[in-house]
C-alpha cells in the first residue's frame, strides 16, 4: 500500500531534501532502496516528499557522514544516537545539548527572538575582542553550535535566518568601518569573495571576508549563489588576484569539485582559487589547483600571496 502524505503537513520534495542536506537525489534514492531510509511518502501525483523529522535525520548522518563514517553503519541509529555520535565524533567532550557556558547566552537569545538583544550582545563582543579575534574565536564556534542545533532541530529554520541576519548586520558594519585598501595598490590582493550558484549558505563568505579586509586586502563581494560564467567575468572585469569561495557542509561534494573544476578551466590561470568551509570536498579530495584555508590560515594565506607577487615582481 502506498502511504500519501498527510494534508496538515507541508513535508520536503526529494530537491529541497538535496538542498538543505547536501545528500543527493540519487543517494536518497539507493538508501531508499538498500537501508529502507528515508521513507518518502507520496503527494498526490505520486512524487517522493519527506516529512521534517526524516529530513532532520538525513541532516545528522550527512555530518556524520562528513567525519568519516559510512553510510550503512550508521544510517539505522535513531536522531538521538546520531546526534550524541556526532557530538563524541566531533571530539567536543560534551553533550551537544548543552553548549560551551560562553555561548550559551547567545543561543538563548536566539531561541527566545530577542534578535535586538543579540545584536547588542554581538556588537558589544566585537568592540571588546577587535574583528579578528571576534571572527576566529566567537564567530566561527557560534556558527558551528547554531548548525548542530538546526541540524538536530533544537533550532527552527527561521531561527537559525534570525541568527544568520543579526549576525550579517554586526559584522557587515564592522567591514565597513574597517579602513578599504587601495584596490590598486601593489601589495594589496584583489579578493573577489562569492559562492557556486549551489551553494546558499554566506556566513562563511563574510567571516573570510572580515578577515581578509582586516589583513590589508581589497575584497569585492559578490554575495552567495552566483553563476559560474559570472565569477569568470567578474575576475576579469575587475582584474582580482584570488577568487575566494566559501562551500558549507550541505553542498553536494560533487558539485564542488564538478564547480571548482570548470572555473580552473575557464580562468586559465588568470586567478589563484581559495576555498575555505566545511565541505567533505576540501578534506578528502582536495584538488591541487585550489588552495584551501581556515579563518585561522588566513593572515598566513595573504602574507604569502604578498611574497609570491613580490618574488614575481623583482623576476
Amino acid at each position: 500500500m502506498t502511504n500519501t502524505v498527510p494534508s496538515q503537513t507541508v513535508p520536503s520534495t526529494i530537491s529541497d531534501v538535496e538542498r538543505d542536506t547536501g545528500v543527493a537525489k540519487e543517494t536518497l534514492r539507493v538508501w531508499e532502496r538498500r537501508y529502507d531510509f528515508p521513507r518518502p511518502l507520496r503527494d498526490p501525483n505520486g512524487e517522493r516528499v519527506y516529512p521534517i523529522e526524516q529530513v532532520q535525520k538525513l541532516r545528522l548522518v550527512k555530518r556524520l557522514i562528513d567525519l568519516g563514517f559510512r553510510p550503512g553503519k550508521v544510517i539505522q541509529y535513531s536522531a538521538a544516537e546520531l546526534q550524541a555520535l556526532s557530538g563524541k565524533a566531533a571530539g567536543s567532550g560534551q553533550d551537544p545539548a548543552a553548549p560551551a557556558p560562553e555561548l550559551q547566552g547567545y543561543l538563548d537569545l536566539c531561541k527566545s527572538h530577542q534578535m535586538e538583544a543579540l545584536r547588542r550582545k554581538l556588537s558589544q563582543a566585537l568592540l571588546m575582542m577587535g574583528l579578528k579575534s571576534f571572527v576566529t574565536e566567537l564567530v566561527g564556534p557560534l556558527t558551528t553550535l547554531v548548525g548542530d542545533a538546526w541540524a538536530s532541530g533544537q533550532l527552527a529554520t527561521f531561527e537559525e535566518h534570525l541568527y544568520t541576519e543579526s549576525l550579517t548586520v554586526v559584522m557587515r558594519s564592522a567591514i565597513f568601518a574597517m579602513p578599504q585598501a587601495n584596490g590598486n595598490h601593489v601589495n594589496a590582493p584583489r579578493i573577489l569573495l562569492t559562492t557556486l550558484p549551489q551553494e546558499r549558505h554566506g556566513l562563511g563568505l563574510l567571516m573570510a571576508e572580515a578577515m581578509c579586509v582586516a589583513e590589508g586586502a581589497h575584497c569585492i563581494s559578490l554575495g552567495v549563489q552566483t553563476p559560474l560564467l559570472d565569477i569568470v567575468d567578474a575576475a576579469r572585469v575587475q582584474r582580482v588576484d584570488i577568487i575566494a569561495l566559501s562551500f558549507s557542509v550541505a553542498m553536494n561534494p560533487r558539485q564542488v569539485l564538478d564547480g571548482l573544476a570548470e572555473l580552473q578551466v575557464r580562468l586559465a590561470g588568470a586567478a589563484e582559487l581559495w576555498a575555505g568551509g566545511g565541505n567533505a570536498a576540501l578534506k578528502r579530495r582536495r584538488p591541487p589547483y585550489v588552495r584551501v584555508f581556515g579563518l585561522a590560515d588566513v593572515a598566513g594565506a595573504i602574507a604569502a600571496w604578498r611574497a609570491r607577487h613580490a618574488a614575481l615582481a623583482v623576476g
